[in-house]
């Protein structure tokens, strides 16, 4: 029998995005939804940046540390996961991740 599929793990599935890496490549820092994970919510913007603010963030321009993107971001109170993962998504943008060799 088939284990049906929770809302939320549906959408996690959604929120993915394919990415094609070089065999020999390696893709710097770390998803949001890594980051993400290891956090309780709600997070207050400080708090996350005191403990994760070092972190880097795979970005399709590069990896950027945690707390730069969450300067330029104005929510300073998280309640659920899902909506810092989609905040810095429309921080970040979406698009191929660089390989560094």
């Amino acid at each position: 029998m088939t284990k049906k599929k929770t809302k939320e793990e549906i959408e996690e599935e959604s929120s993915f995005v394919d990415m094609k890496l070089d065999v020999d490549g390696t893709v710097e820092g770390a998803p949001i939804e890594r980051i993400a994970s290891r956090l309780t919510w709600p997070q207050e913007k400080s708090e996350i940046v005191r403990k994760e603010g070092e972190e880097l963030i795979r970005t399709p321009n590069g990896a950027r540390k945690l707390e730069d993107l969450l300067e330029q971001v104005d929510t300073t109170y998280f309640s659920k996961r899902q909506m810092f993962v989609e905040i810095l998504e429309k921080q970040i943008g979406k698009g191929t991740i660089s390989v560094s060799e």
